[in-house]
């Protein structure tokens, strides 16, 4: 059995990988874009297989992202490579704009090869200062989101209950954290996740 990082070397180099599984690269759930760096990468350092930023340009499948450090990253998205946008998505749907998450295999290059890509992800806490129709006002920081509820994607997770398509049970003043995708250049999320503590 190849490990992933030879999978996808195989695949960017042209060595016959063909499409690998999704899952044979590694979890896309949105919870693994904000996992910790790996245990070999010393605390402090950046994780050279991992880049974030926004999407500049796309060109084939390649995609040129400015990183928060103003450092610029080529992402490559290989047969194998999961991508998220509110849920798994076809990387047609990758637009310039997009804020991006990556993790991957970083190539002699300098490129990283992606095993997941994160599109416009968040995860932000706050309280709940009012919920209209299909849409939770909540005060991050001292800053209003609008977090708008989306029809067969968004769930909440009660406590230590399965997540649910229900969200009315959310309450105003009720502490929630939301798993979603922002709405580039805007203060508004669509929420994928509620997670409220009771």
């Amino acid at each position: 059995m190849r490990s992933r990082r030879d999978l996808l070397k195989s695949a960017v180099l042209g060595g016959g990988a063909g499409v690998v599984a999704a899952t044979a690269l590694g979890s896309l759930g949105p919870d693994a874009a904000f996992a910790t760096a790996a245990p070999e990468i010393e605390p402090g350092t950046p994780d050279p297989n991992f880049a974030e930023g926004r999407i500049r340009s796309i060109k084939d499948n390649t995609l040129l992202v400015l990183g928060s450090n103003m450092v610029f990253h080529t992402i490559r998205v290989v047969d194998g490579t999961s991508l998220w946008k509110l849920g798994p998505v076809g990387f047609d749907q990758a637009k310039p704009g997009d804020g991006l998450y990556a993790r991957g295999v970083r190539m002699p290059d300098g490129m990283l090869a992606a095993e997941s890509v994160w599109l416009n992800i968040v995860n932000i806490k706050g309280h709940i200062k009012n919920i209209k129709g299909q849409t939770i006002h909540l005060d991050h920081n001292g800053h209003e989101v609008l977090c708008h509820v989306v029809a067969g994607k968004s769930v909440a997770v009660h406590s230590e209950s399965p997540p649910t398509a229900d969200l009315s049970m959310l309450k105003v003043s009720q502490h929630v954290q939301i798993l979603g995708a922002w709405r580039p250049d805007t203060n508004e999320v669509d929420i994928a996740t509620v997670f409220s503590p009771h």
